[in-house]
């Protein structure tokens, strides 16, 4: 509204004779290119937001990865990077849960199907587990870039996901 105010401010000058028309159309040039200016640098911000959010929730998911490099670190950085940067935005937090969860499930599954290993049956469970382990980050990793929010299949929900 700011630029509306300003553009009948001048108006006005111009109808009382303060400025001439030859002036109200230079100041109303220079207020429009402002205007235009100040339009583009917030869209620039908004859109560095956005990008922003959509690589470190990328991050997140890709970072559960890296227990096949350093075990145990596909559990613990995923989940310290969402709780650095949950309070930024709700589309990291809300992708930081969903990944949060299914590493909760993938521990559960992952005890079970050890235990399963002595009766043979969770050898073939266990090495689907190792599968899906690769495959669900990667899927959420390039949804989450998209901008998509991508919940994984098989994942328990103990935290549930609340929409500030």
């Amino acid at each position: 509204m700011k630029i509306i105010d300003e553009l009948e401010r001048l108006n006005n000058l111009r109808e009382k004779g303060a400025i001439s028309d030859q002036e109200y159309q230079e100041f109303k040039t220079v207020l429009l290119e402002n205007n235009q200016q100040s339009g583009n640098k917030e869209i620039e911000a908004i859109n560095k937001k956005i990008s922003d959010e959509k690589l470190w929730s990328v991050f997140i998911h890709a970072s559960q990865l890296c227990s096949f490099v350093v075990p145990l670190s596909g559990f613990v950085l995923p989940i310290v990077l969402w709780q650095i940067k949950k309070d930024e935005s709700e589309f990291i937090n809300i992708n930081g849960i969903i990944v949060t969860n299914w590493i909760i499930s993938k521990v559960i599954y992952y005890c079970v199907f050890g235990l399963l290993c002595f009766i043979i049956i969770g050898i073939p469970l266990y090495a689907i587990l190792v599968i899906l382990a690769i495959i669900f980050p990667i899927i959420g990793a390039i949804k989450s870039n998209s901008g998509e929010i991508w919940r994984y299949p098989l994942s328990i929900n103990f935290i549930k996901i609340e929409k500030k």
